[in-house]
């Protein structure tokens, strides 16, 4: 995707239903090559179904996923593989698998999908741990981490295969606030050293407004705003303004039913 004018990621309508419950009802946006994308909304709002479904965990109910140049809707499994091969995921809890060391699991996609010689796959180990600031950490296992530590390796292993999309997956959920703003600024330091497009998932404000190029609002499976940061702050859309003030929710009749009946 060398064009700057074309999407390295693009949705068209896209509808996700479970059983009879649709989550998702028409989502359209592209993100362009080289973007910082935040996609912003609340819990229930869609956000984990999105992500699920762009990365190619979820197979949409209609519409079509764009990713590198492939349709993830109409794409066999093979093809999948291949687009997966381009992106990074760096899961919410970090998943990191507990019995390797932190350095292993940063070396796992190199060994699982390319021919590297392991020389070179440790010293491609090194320059991800350096790159997230964990390179004295490379042999520990991850039950001797502390939660933003967990976060960066992490990250380190989303990185090891060099993706053109890097997906992060509520970046700063369970971390205190200075350990958050320092996975904030570890992505800003990705953003300017590196040329990969970021897609990073979250309800916090505070992090949204500082990463990201443009801010994706999703609320009730709808896109109700796709603006720059300064833009969406002076938007009047009323559940826009109720999300930036943190203000909450009516609570319906029928669940003050249920309280008083409890």
């Amino acid at each position: 995707m060398s064009s700057k004018e074309t999407p390295v990621i693009s949705c068209r309508n896209l509808h996700v239903q479970y059983g009879d419950r649709e989550i998702l009802h028409g989502i359209n946006f592209d993100v362009m090559p080289g973007e910082t994308i935040v996609i912003l909304g609340g819990s229930g709002s869609g956000k984990s179904t999105l992500l699920r479904t762009i990365v190619g965990l979820e197979k949409p109910t209609s519409g079509s996923v764009w990713v590198t140049g492939t349709d993830l809707c109409t794409a066999t499994t093979a093809e999948i593989d291949e687009v997966r091969k381009k992106i990074g995921l760096s899961f919410q809890g970090g998943a990191l698998i507990g019995s390797m060391t932190i350095g292993e699991n940063v070396a796992l996609p190199l060994r699982e999908l390319t021919d590297l010689e392991e020389s070179t796959i440790e010293v491609m180990v090194r320059i991800k741990l350096q790159q997230v600031g964990l390179i004295k950490f490379e042999h520990f296992m991850p039950a001797h981490l502390s939660g933003g530590m967990k976060k960066r390796a992490a990250v380190a292993r989303a990185m090891a295969m060099d993706p053109e999309i890097l997906f992060f997956d509520e970046p700063s959920a369970g971390l205190d606030p200075v350990t958050a703003a320092g996975i904030d600024q570890l992505i800003l330091n990705l953003k300017a050293a590196l040329t990969v497009t970021i897609v990073v998932v979250t309800h916090e404000l505070a992090s949204a407004f500082l990463i990201a190029d443009r801010i994706i609002v999703l609320d009730a499976g709808k896109i109700i705003a796709a603006a720059p940061p300064d833009d969406l702050k002076k938007s009047t859309h009323p559940r826009i303004q109720q999300f930036l003030n943190r203000v909450a929710d009516d609570v319906p009749a029928d669940d003050i039913d249920h309280l008083q009946l409890l």
